[in-house]
């Protein structure tokens, strides 16, 4: 706790952000954690991953916009980022959070923003992954994403293990036929919406890891503990699923050696690659969520 509190507060230093965004030392580690402030840093690092049998899926860093201008130039950088993807036949799909496309200014202005690059993806065959926010967000963007699948076909939604809820949203999206991306989740909550214990959390990522594999379409199981990993490779080998079935999920620049060892394995793995002058909130977001990142980034600053 004491941990997540001083990153959040580095978070809203000014001063140490003016020092990390302009400092040499600090290079090192945005490169290899952030893709870079512009599209073409993040196609230069989506053809790399390619080289390495990695797929990837780009996110347009700068979430809860506010105003409906700002809500339709994000949607117009995801639409712009899929045309470019398509141009260079990328294994590549886009992620983006629904406060992004306005969802604190009016539910019908991220809806409409949503269909338009679920519509230009559809067109150019790629793929949507809508990312999941605090809970006050589940109910709305679980209903967006259902109107914008039944249209479109080509979304998937992130869903978290540590609500006690996401069993029964993981069973329905599996009946829909939605697909899903498995995390266990980073944002604080109550106790009374979600396990306070790692324990329970991880029991219940166990469980909805199988629940999805046996029944759920094109899931994806996004971590990097090597237990919920194996418990996923276990229940592949016994389902016999094909590669083309599900998929693992990363961040990019954590657990590099991970991932590759699973693309050898013959797996699926995309690697989620944040890009875009917003990067500094991204970063710190990343440590307070889960301190333990914070191992990963002083191991590689260098």
């Amino acid at each position: 706790m004491i941990l997540r509190s001083a990153i959040l507060y580095a978070s809203g230093s000014r001063f140490l952000r003016r020092w990390v965004e302009h400092s040499a030392m600090a290079r090192p580690l945005t490169r290899r954690f952030v893709a870079g402030n512009t599209m073409e840093d993040a196609m230069n690092v989506a053809r790399e991953l390619q080289s390495e049998g990695l797929l990837a899926s780009l996110d347009t860093l700068g979430e809860q916009v506010t105003g409906e201008s700002d809500a339709r130039k994000a949607a117009s950088r995801y639409v712009d980022a899929i045309g470019r993807i398509r141009s260079l036949e990328l294994p590549v799909s886009v992620s983006l959070k629904l406060t992004q496309l306005g969802l604190d200014t009016a539910e019908s202005l991220a809806e409409e923003n949503l269909e338009r690059i679920a519509a230009e993806g559809h067109e150019k065959g790629l793929r949507v992954e809508v990312d999941m926010e605090a809970s006050a967000y589940v109910d709305r963007t679980l209903a967006l994403v259902r109107r914008c699948h039944r249209r479109w076909g080509n979304v998937r939604v992130a869903v978290q293990a540590y609500l006690y809820r996401t069993e029964e949203d993981v069973r329905e999206l599996n009946r829909e036929g939605i697909p899903a991306r498995l995390c266990k989740g980073a944002y604080q909550e109550g106790h009374s919406i979600a396990w306070p214990e790692k324990s329970d959390v991880d029991e219940n990522y166990r469980k909805l890891t199988t629940l999805l594999l046996e029944e759920g379409t094109w899931p994806a199981i996004a971590s990097h503990d090597d237990r919920m990993l194996a418990h996923a490779r276990k229940e592949i080998v016994r389902l016999k699923l094909p590669p083309e079935r599900y998929e693992f999920e990363m961040l990019y620049g954590i657990r590099r050696d991970t991932q590759r060892k699973l693309a050898r394995e013959g797996h699926a793995v995309r690697i989620y690659v944040p890009y875009g002058e917003a990067w500094y909130p991204y970063l710190m977001r990343r440590m307070a969520e889960r301190p333990a990142n914070l191992l990963f980034v002083l191991r590689n600053w260098r």
